[in-house]
Formats: structure tokens, C-alpha cells, sequence
């Protein structure tokens, strides 16, 4: 069956799959060389040592030496890199002996390096960071091994050989074999787009198979696919990139779609280096014509373009998102994929659950009544809901799990000694019910059934009154139905409980015996609304979060539930919203609060209503029906304790299941889109006050305003002056409403607050060449020294000036480490002219005198950005 081969060379095998499948019951387990009971230890460790771990590497673990070369390839690197070579070419190759300089070069290649070696940083602490969080969310399946009882254990330690038990809500672990099934219906909607689930059966009825078809397979279920309903015995087959899934996730790699953020980063790109394209070649030709010296004058416009390269941006986005995502996980969220933060904190419409989320998530048995109300002898109703809850094999709900937890208390276990299980008709979601057929000691067989109040008495025909089986009339029908609605009110879930007796069938029991049921009594369970639920919402509100409620759950419990939290919007139940169409059901999504009784189907309708009216919806699931929902919103939600198909669809978990938790997950999220924002409009206003500045310098000055070596020292100061914005604050005001990403904006914001900082450049020059005699070629140093000093204290200052909308300094201070590189960077940049490397590069000491001029030019700066800054907000209601 296995050929013994590196790991390497796996690859999916459609005719191995076929083989699987035609394989008669009775050679099965010779075939696949296993045994009943499962492999036993050594079998295991030698196959985990031929085939490795069962992982689908969606992205190749990264290599240290392949993200350092990677870290390289970006439009802003390539620019620079250019530049280095033009500038060997100029300075090293074509110059005179005596005249070689490697100055340009050295320092454009210590920015290339100090962007790449920081980005490549950032890029491998996300990576681990990442790797170590998802590791924290583990996916488990049941596994049954000679000598051991069946247990649970990660889906990675699953090898070919390994017998597998499924039930509702599992994941299927790996490609499988079934060999044994209950109703077992399993959902491929991942793998085939298909929506409807598909029965598996362990035999293949006989059918002919088309070559190639192999999702077709009657009994072959495949990794990534997921139990909807019923149970099976199975065979692991495939594991890891040998699987079905294996292959399409090989045929992705790397080809994950751009979101609505990565488009903006590369529009802001594509801007930055347009401007670079036309303001390069005129400060080209301006200063070749004014000055005369074309030579000169190039050299000057490569500097120009390393001054406008924003080589940091790649940088700056990375450390943003890997430092969100950690300061994410030390506040109980854990991000899957780090560009769910920005969608994070653009959602303004949260779906959720209501169990768990919104309650205690601590279901008990409060009460259990007869079919007619009263509570006399109803122990009975105990036991029959006791049955069902025990024997069944699927997956065990918090109300079975109350029921079993009652029923331990009670000390009354011993009740089932006298029946055994014959069969079981599993749960789905949209009968609302389960049953198990029992039977006694004398071969008394019956049926028994629990399930929601409405599925259960479509299938009954009688009650049970004083002892006495009725006809379930019309008007037992409503008095029944006013007992569960009493009930209901106080909060209470209710579920019916009926049952068939002396039943002719034997075995193979199906839905359609699900029938002439007699209806005994009804259980009522209690799971109060958290305590912290109500603030939680509250708070999430105040931070421009609406919260939808969204259940399957009894209209009059979630209504209950949801008056208890604080959210007292529209409600509409499944069935109302199935009446409605068109532009009636769009405007009663979008109003209404609280959805009951609504099948998973119309959950992810509701989400994608929702975001075709513009809306970025979050929802907060946990169960096998929320998979589909989770998968449809922008941003899925849930928790640790969820099902693997709940996991496996979220792009965040929580590792507890608290709204408090959520709404300190979005804050991290707005937190961190805040200051990626916050640097790329620095970035693209300070190059086009630039780009005004260096014009008006070429055009009007006899002289270079600045020596290409002085443009590029600047420019390395003021991008080592932005690594630390990752580590900024942000300011509250700005918390508290949604963050979506809006790249049209920047154009205008680059125009309102770029030329600002022209302004000042330009009273730099008339200061330096009026004031300070800068008019010949023996004060041209002097001339540069102080627009070199000025241009990059103006520079470092925009950080603080454009961070907040409010008055920097007074009422929004940076962070420290903001605030400790920035000034040491303008200490600096005022120091360089005093000292020997300034000498060196062609810098002379200012006289005292320039500085209070120059303290004055830098208060009227900031105090005209700020007045601009002002008026920009009250037009446009925005800054950052």
C-alpha cells in the first residue's frame, strides 16, 4: 500500500485512493496493515518516522537565509540598489584615481541594510511569534491503539494505519477509509465549493466509479471536510501533504488574495514612487541647466531619489502587525493570520452566539416536568432523557452533559444496567432532535427521543396525561406549548422528551421511524447571562460596535437572555426572515438585534446582508453549524474550547469566551492599523514637501541647496528616527470608532500638510542667503550645513506633529521610545556639523546666532501645523 519513500516525494494519489475504496469490509484491515483494535506503539513510531507529521504545510516553514533574500525584494530596495550602482559607476569606476568615493555608496547600502536587516527581524519574531501562537490552538481527534483505550490526541501524531472515531463537529483528521457508520453525513463544501452534505456509507453500493472522480467516493472521507452529522469507524489512509487537501494546499502556496489593506499599502507604494519618477528627472534637468555641471547635477537627483525612497514601509507594517499580534495573545487573543488585525479593528457589527458568549456557558437541569405540567413521578422523565443523553455517540451538547451531570448527583447511574443501547438516529440541525432505541431485560424495545419543543411535536401523536396515554389534540398541543412559553420567559431552555414502545424493528432504525411518538414531558435548563456580558456590550458599543445576536435557540429565551445584556433591539425570528425578500429583508437585517431560531444557512445570509451594505462584520462562533458563518464574515471569531471545523475556520481565537476579552483584542487591533497609518502619511507628506523644496532650491540657487552626501545622511536619520512608531500610542479618541482602510485620503492629506514644512525650508534659505551672507561659493557649506540641520530637526519633528490630532507634547505625548529616538536623532543632527565626520562630509560649525532663528523657525512650524492641522479635522471630520 506504502512505498517507502522520503517525505518529499509525496504526492497525492488517485489511483491509491480507488484502491482504498473497492477494498471489501472483510480484507480491510489486512489490506491497509492494521488491526481492529488499532497499531500498536512500535507500528506507530516506525510510520511517524517513515511518513512524518501529519501537517499540511499551507506555507512552507520559512528559512532563516530565504526570508534575509526575500527581505530584499521590494520596489523601494530595487530603487536603491539602482542608485548604488549608478553611483559606482560615477563615483568609483569612471572617476580619477585620487578622485574614487565611497561615501554615496556606504551609506545608501548601511539604509538598504538597516531596513532589510530590521525587516528581516520583524519578519522572523512574526514567524515564530505566529507559529508558537498557533500552536497554542490544538486540534484533536479520537484515535483508538492496540492496548489503549480510545483518546483523544492531536491530529499531527495520526499516521496511515490509525483507527479514527467521528462524530458531529469533528474535522475529518486525515484521509480516511470508513469502515463503520451511523447516518454519517459529512460537509466537503472546503474541498468542492458543494454546500449540501454528502452520506458516507462504509461499502460502496455497488456504484461504478469514474476514474478521477475520487471525491465521489461513497466511503472515503478527505482531511479538511467535516461531520455534520452522525458517527463512523475509520482507517487513516493519506496523512499530511499526501492527502487530498495536501495537494490543493501545495497548488496555493503563496498565493494568498489581497485584502483591501495590501491593496493600499501598494497604492501608496505606486504613489510614492510616481513622484519620485517626475520630481527625479526635473531636479535633474533644472540643475544641469541653472548650474552647468550635468554631472553634478545627476548625482544630486540620485540623492533626491534616495530622500523620496520610503525604504522603511515594508518594515514599519511588519513590525506593526507581529507587535500587535503579540500584544494580542498577552490579552487572550490569539491571530491566526496577521492581516485579520486590520479587519479586526474595522469591525463595526458583531455576530455572536448566545450561549457561552452571552451566558454562563454552565447549563443545569433546573427542572423536569410532565407532558401536562405537573411534576408528580417525573423521575421517569429523568431516566428517558437520561437514556438518550447516554447511549448516544455523537457529539454530547452542554444540555446532555447537564443532564448526565444531574443524574450523577442524584446518584441514580445505576439505571441504565437494565438496558442496552440497539441503535441511534443522530442529531442534525435540522430535525433539532436525536433519538436512541433501547431495550430491557424482558426485550422490551422502545424508541426515546429529546429535542426542541416545535421539531418534537411535529412527530408526536399522543401525550401523556395523569398516567394515561391521549391523542394529542389541538388544544393539548397549545397548552404544551404555553408551558414551554412560561418557562421560556423566566429564561429557561426547554427540550420535550418522547418515546415509542414495543417496536417490531430490529435493527437499521432511521429518521422515518422518528413517528407516532408519545409525547411524556418536558426538561427545563438554566444558563444565566454573565455577569460581565452587560458591560461588555456596553463598552463594545461605546467603541462603535453594534452586537447582533444570531441563535438557533427558542425566540422567548434568546429575547430573555438578550433584555438581560442590555440589548434591547428589533428581534425577528428564522421563520420571519424566510418570508421576507429583497429590499425588506436587506432594511430588517440591518434593524433588527436579535435573531432567533435561525439555521446556519440564514446566519451566513444575515453576514453577507450585512457587509453588502457596507458594514465589516466580526462573528463570534463555537459550534460545527457556525463554520460556515465563520468563513463568510471578514473576520471569524472563537474560542479555544470550540470544535476543530469552528477552529479551523476562524482567522481569531479567543482562549476564553468573554466579550471583555474581544473588545480588548479589537482596541490591540485599532492600536496597531493606527500607526501603520500614522507612518505612511508621514512618509508620503514629508516627500511631497520635499519634492517642493528641493525645486525651489534648483531653480533659484546658484549653488546645490545640499551636497548628495548631505541628503543621504538625512534621510538614514530620519528613517532610523521611525523605528520605533511600531511602539507608539495611540491616542483614545481615536480607539473608539471603527479603523477600515482608506487609501483615497492620502492625496489629500499629502496636499494639505506636505507643503508646510516648504514653507519653512524656504525662510531657511532667505535666513541663510540674506541673513548669513550665503551668497557665494565659499559659503555654500555654510549655506547647506544650516538647511541640512533644519531640514532634518522639521522632519523628525512631523513624527510628533502628524501621530495625533491633538496638540503633541501637551495633550498627546509619544511613547518613550518614540520620544527617546526622536530627540536623540535631532541631538544628533544639530551635533554633526561640529564634528570631524561633518568636516568630512562637508559640513561646517553653524554660528550661535543661527540657533535661536532656527528654534524660532521650529516653533512656527509646528504651530502652523498645528492651525492647518486644526482646520483639515473640522473640514474633514478626520486625521489619522
Amino acid at each position: 500500500m506504502w512505498k517507502k519513500r522520503s517525505r518529499t516525494q509525496f504526492a497525492f494519489d488517485a489511483e491509491k485512493v480507488f484502491l482504498a475504496a473497492t477494498q471489501p469490509l472483510a480484507a480491510v484491515y489486512g489490506y491497509f496493515r492494521t488491526t481492529p483494535s488499532g497499531l500498536s506503539s512500535d507500528e506507530v513510531e516506525r510510520r511517524q518516522a517513515q511518513y512524518g507529521r501529519n501537517e499540511v504545510e499551507h506555507e512552507r516553514r520559512k528559512n532563516p537565509v530565504t526570508m534575509f533574500i526575500r527581505a530584499f525584494i521590494n520596489p523601494f530596495i530595487g530603487i536603491l540598489t539602482l542608485l548604488i550602482v549608478v553611483s559606482y559607476v560615477l563615483d568609483v569606476w569612471m572617476a580619477a584615481p585620487e578622485e574614487k568615493e565611497w561615501t554615496t555608496i556606504l551609506i545608501i547600502a548601511t539604509m538598504i541594510l538597516l531596513s532589510v536587516i530590521i525587516r528581516f527581524c520583524q519578519d522572523w519574531r512574526a514567524s515564530r511569534s505566529s507559529e508558537a501562537l498557533r500552536k497554542m490552538v490544538k486540534n484533536t481527534c479520537s484515535v483508538k491503539r492496540a492496548g489503549r483505550e480510545v483518546e483523544e490526541l492531536p491530529i499531527e501524531e495520526l499516521v496511515p494505519g490509525d483507527i479514527v472515531t467521528l462524530a458531529a463537529g469533528d474535522m475529518i483528521p486525515a484521509d480516511v477509509r470508513v469502515i463503520e457508520t451511523k447516518d454519517l453525513f459529512v460537509s466537503q463544501s472546503s474541498l468542492t465549493g458543494e454546500s449540501e452534505p454528502i452520506e458516507k456509507r462504509p461499502d460502496a453500493r455497488g456504484r461504478k466509479y469514474v476514474r478521477g472522480s475520487v471525491v465521489e467516493l461513497d466511503n472515503i472521507c478527505y482531511m479538511g471536510s467535516n461531520v455534520i452529522s452522525g458517527s463512523a469507524t475509520a482507517i487513516v489512509f493519506g496523512t499530511g501533504d499526501n492527502t487530498y487537501l495536501g495537494t490543493i494546499a501545495r497548488a496555493i502556496v503563496g498565493h494568498r488574495a489581497a485584502t483591501a489593506f495590501d491593496r493600499g499599502i501598494a497604492r501608496v507604494s505606486l504613489l510614492l514612487i510616481r513622484f519620485m519618477l517626475i520630481m527625479v528627472p526635473f531636479v535633474f534637468l533644472v540643475n544641469g541647466i541653472t548650474k552647468g555641471d550635468w554631472l553634478e547635477a545627476f548625482i544630486f537627483a540620485v540623492s533626491v531619489a534616495v530622500g523620496l525612497t520610503p525604504e522603511m514601509l515594508p518594515m514599519i507594517v511588519t513590525a506593526n502587525l507581529s507587535k500587535g499580534a503579540v500584544a494580542m495573545s498577552r490579552k487572550k487573543v490569539i491571530v491566526k493570520d496577521l492581516n485579520a488585525i486590520q479587519n479586526f479593528g474595522a469591525m463595526n457589527i458583531l455576530c455572536t452566539d448566545k450561549t457561552g458568549t452571552l451566558t454562563c456557558d454552565q447549563i443545569v437541569l433546573e427542572r423536569y416536568i410532565n407532558a401536562d405540567g405537573s411534576a408528580d413521578d417525573s423521575r421517569r422523565i429523568l431516566r428517558h432523557a437520561y437514556f438518550n443523553s447516554f447511549f448516544q455517540t455523537g457529539l454530547k451538547n452542554l444540555m446532555d452533559r447537564a443532564i448526565l451531570a444531574h443524574v450523577r448527583e442524584l446518584e441514580l447511574e445505576s439505571m441504565k444496567d437494565d438496558y442496552r443501547k440497539v441503535d441511534e438516529i443522530p442529531f442534525d440541525f435540522t430535525r433539532r432532535r436525536m433519538s436512541v432505541v433501547v431495550e430491557d431485560r424482558t426485550g422490551k424495545r422502545q424508541i426515546v427521543t429529546k429535542g426542541a419543543v416545535e421539531e418534537m411535536l411535529e412527530i408526536c401523536s399522543h401525550t401523556e396525561e395523569g398516567g394515561a396515554v391521549r391523542e394529542l389534540t389541538p388544544e393539548r398541543i397549545a397548552t404544551a406549548k404555553a408551558i414551554c412559553e412560561r418557562m421560556n420567559h423566566q429564561g429557561l431552555r426547554v427540550l420535550a422528551v418522547a418515546h415509542r414502545s414495543f417496536l417490531g424493528k430490529e435493527d437499521n432504525f432511521s429518521v422515518g421511524d422518528e413517528r407516532d411518538m408519545v409525547l411524556i414531558g418536558f426538561l427545563a435548563f438554566l444558563d444565566p447571562p454573565k455577569p460581565s456580558a452587560e458591560s461588555a456590550i456596553r463598552q463594545l458599543q461605546n467603541y462603535g460596535i453594534e452586537v447582533k445576536v444570531l441563535s438557533g435557540d427558542n425566540d422567548a429565551v434568546v429575547r430573555t437572555v438578550a433584555r438581560q445584556v442590555g440589548i434591547t433591539g428589533k428581534a425577528l425570528t428564522g421563520r420571519e426572515l424566510e418570508e421576507l425578500e429583497g429590499e425588506e429583508l436587506r432594511r430588517a437585517v440591518q434593524e433588527a438585534s436579535v435573531f432567533s431560531k435561525v439555521t446556519p444557512l440564514q446566519k451566513t445570509q444575515i453576514i453577507t446582508l450585512l457587509q453588502e451594505a457596507q458594514h465589516t462584520v466580526g462573528f463570534l462562533g463555537d459550534g460545527i453549524n457556525d463554520a460556515a458563518a465563520l468563513r463568510q464574515s471578514d473576520i471569524g471569531i472563537s474560542v479555544d474550547s470550540a470544535v476543530d471545523i469552528a477552529k479551523e475556520s476562524a482567522d481569531i481565537i479567543l482562549l476564553e469566551k468573554d466579550l471583555m476579552v474581544l473588545k480588548e483584542g479589537v482596541v490591540e487591533g485599532r492600536r496597531t492599523f493606527g500607526n501603520i497609518v500614522k507612518y505612511i502619511k508621514m512618509t508620503a507628506s514629508s516627500n511631497f514637501g520635499n519634492m517642493f523644496s528641493v525645486m525651489a532650491a534648483s531653480a533659484f540657487l546658484p549653488f546645490l541647496p545640499m551636497m548628495p552626501i548631505h541628503l543621504l545622511v538625512q534621510n538614514l536619520l530620519y528613517d532610523i528616527s521611525q523605528t520605533t512608531i511600531p511602539f507608539d500610542r495611540m491616542d483614545a479618541e481615536y480607539l473608539r470608532k471603527p479603523r477600515k482602510w482608506d487609501a483615497s485620503g492620502l492625496s489629500r492629506f499629502m496636499i494639505w500638510i506636505g507643503p508646510i514644512s516648504s514653507i519653512f525650508d524656504l525662510t531657511t534659505y532667505l535666513l541663510m542667503w540674506y541673513l548669513f551672507k550665503c551668497q557665494s561659493a565659499e559659503m555654500q557649506a555654510l549655506f547647506q550645513s544650516g538647511w541640512f540641520v533644519e531640514g532634518l530637526l522639521s522632519q523628525t519633528l512631523i513624527v510628533h506633529m502628524i501621530r495625533t490630532r491633538k496638540i503633541p507634547f501637551f495633550q498627546s505625548r509619544a511613547s518613550w521610545p518614540v520620544m527617546a529616538m526622536t530627540f536623540t536623532i535631532m541631538a544628533f543632527g544639530i551635533v554633526i556639523p561640529f564634528t570631524p565626520f561633518g568636516a568630512s562630509i562637508g559640513l561646517v560649525a553653524l554660528p550661535w546666532s543661527y540657533f535661536p532663528w532656527l528654534a524660532a523657525t521650529l516653533t512656527a512650524y509646528c504651530v502652523l501645523t498645528q492651525a492647518i492641522k486644526n482646520r483639515y479635522v473640522k473640514r474633514f471630520n478626520s486625521w489619522l
